[in-house]
């Protein structure tokens, strides 16, 4: 993909059939030069030329829904220059004072750290510690899960033949398509395309605590839930290190792919911070709220007081890391915006190439509570013949999460630490009352 720029118009005055981006990207649909007169003449002057593509595109294909409109998706678009060339200083600032533009940015890569999985031998017994910190075997006596709902793994893609996961993946697809000349990219980096195979390892690990079956590991949370594996992050070379990465605008499209094709909670072991312009993933989250999905997301790796994205947006959940004796580890990033914390160190899981391996981070301590929420709205489906909303299960989690101190909301733990029996029991002394 060239450089890009992100365009919102207060008013969609953009004329005839604009083609969404992807069908221009990778299907090599033809796209009009010019969006609006005002717009088109600041680029000119720039001595620039861009295909003019739909940033989205609607769920229904035909037509934009109510909550696409009110979410800006009918009137945003993406701009991808023609030239060999970056986008020329200033062009962004004069846009931007347009009247009828709302807002404007360029388009950009975003890293986020991947913490490494060290592959190590198997056994049903090995990993069985994190899962008991969050009563995870009393719990599948409720419930292992319900097929009807979906977890999606925005993530470095997932082993597909993987034999714990293979029976439980969902068709996904794969949106990262990078800048050209991205060389320092791993692996299939440009195109976009339906396969989400995992080639760093990262989102085949959380998947496995996800929905593992228990094969050569401990059962995922939600063994018996489907998985939506959403390929959004490549990995980047760092000096000697693996970082994900892909290109922000792009996860944003991930997201809403993930809850236009049946997510009911959303799994987000990224961050990125916030660099100017609009909150990153704000109206995508926005989307996700108004549709009723639930997402979940890692707060970070830094053990500063920081804010990562999406995990800092107020619809998000955001989870820190405890560590083996049930404290918080010393790497997780704290703040008001997490929400809760759970397992996150030496957690073992699968591995990409059929393996299994352990690894450490708050990337792996999301996947449990994502997991809790799948698992609580299968029970209320299973039992009670009712459908959880995401406040409903926001509320649960609160009310039943383990305090680490006296204090209802702790600075580095959130509302506490995940407890999923006492979480399931409140659900059902609500349905009972």
């Amino acid at each position: 993909m060239k450089p890009h720029i992100l365009l919102t118009l207060v008013k969609d005055i953009a004329p005839g059939q604009i083609p969404y981006w992807e069908d221009v990207a990778q299907r090599k649909a033809t796209a009009p030069i010019y969006l609006t007169p005002t717009v088109d003449r600041v680029t000119e002057n720039y001595g620039c030329s861009f295909q003019m593509t739909r940033e989205y595109r609607p769920a229904r294909e035909t037509h934009w829904d109510h909550d696409e409109r009110e979410s800006k998706f009918d009137r945003t678009y993406r701009l991808i220059l023609q030239q060999n060339k970056n986008i020329p200083p200033g062009l962004i600032d004069d846009i931007a004072v347009i009247p009828n533009v709302e807002t404007v940015t360029a388009g950009r890569v975003a890293t986020a750290e991947l913490p490494q999985v060290i592959a190590k031998g198997f056994s049903l017994t090995t990993g069985m510690r994190s899962r008991q910190a969050i009563y995870l075997p009393e719990a599948h006596d409720y419930s292992q899960g319900d097929s009807q709902i979906t977890i999606a793994v925005l993530d470095t893609g997932v082993d597909l033949d993987h034999p714990e996961l293979k029976n439980v993946l969902l068709p996904g697809a794969d949106f990262v398509d990078i800048i050209d000349g991205a060389g320092k990219f791993l692996g299939d980096y440009l195109g976009y395309d339906e396969d989400p195979d995992d080639e760093v390892g990262h989102g085949t690990h959380v998947a496995g605590i996800v929905s593992g079956q228990g094969i050569k590991m401990p059962l995922g949370v939600v063994p018996k839930c489907k998985i939506l594996p959403v390929r959004v992050l490549g990995a980047l070379k760092r000096g000697s290190k693996k970082v994900g990465a892909g290109l922000v605008d792009n996860i944003n499209t991930g997201i809403k792919w993930a809850i236009d094709n049946g997510a009911n909670v959303i799994n987000m072991s990224l961050g990125i911070e916030h660099t100017g312009g609009g909150l990153p993933h704000e109206d995508v989250v926005n989307y996700a709220r108004r549709k009723g999905v639930s997402i979940v997301a890692a707060s970070g790796n830094d053990g500063k007081e920081q804010l990562y994205y999406p995990g800092a947006l107020p619809h998000v959940i955001a989870v820190g890391a405890l560590d083996e004796s049930g404290n918080v580890a010393p790497f997780s990033t704290y703040g008001k915006q997490v929400d809760f914390v759970a397992p996150g160190t030496d957690i073992y899981s699968t591995y990409i190439g059929n393996d299994y391996g352990f690894s450490t981070g708050t990337s792996h301590a999301s996947p449990f509570v994502a997991g809790a929420i799948a698992l609580l709205k299968s029970y209320a489906r299973q039992h009670h013949k009712a459908n959880l909303s995401d406040q409903q299960v926001k509320y649960l989690l609160k009310h039943t999460a383990d305090k680490l101190d006296k204090r209802f909301k702790h600075p580095k733990a959130g509302f506490g630490k995940l407890n999923l029996l006492d979480a399931l029991r409140l659900l059902d002394y609500k349905f009972a009352a």
